[in-house]
């Protein structure tokens, strides 16, 4: 996998941003399959920082319903990658 299928794309919430400006925390939505590894190797090469800690969680995709019809959407990644102290945070989105 290169940097572009570990990282899919980041998650822009409240909670995320609060995370951003409190404990310099990024987060992403990530390819099921990859590790903390590969993570945080995806993250220094993409915004040219250093990662101090990488936490991950499994969430399983929610049961939707159209009319008679449900189905399950993808089960999906999370990843809270926090950066090194003296590290500047990047600014990919404005909330």
């Amino acid at each position: 996998m290169n940097v572009y299928d570990v990282i899919r794309r980041p998650i822009i919430t409240e909670k995320g941003h609060a995370k951003r400006e409190s404990e310099r925390t990024l987060c992403f939505e990530v390819h099921p399959d990859a590790n903390k590894i590969e993570i945080r190797q995806a993250v220094e090469m993409l915004f040219r920082v250093k990662v101090a800690e990488v936490r991950t969680g499994n969430f399983a995709g929610k049961l939707r319903r159209r009319g008679r019809f449900t189905g399950y959407g993808s089960d999906w990644k999370k990843a809270y990658v926090r950066l090194r102290p003296g590290q500047k945070v990047p600014e990919y989105a404005e909330i």
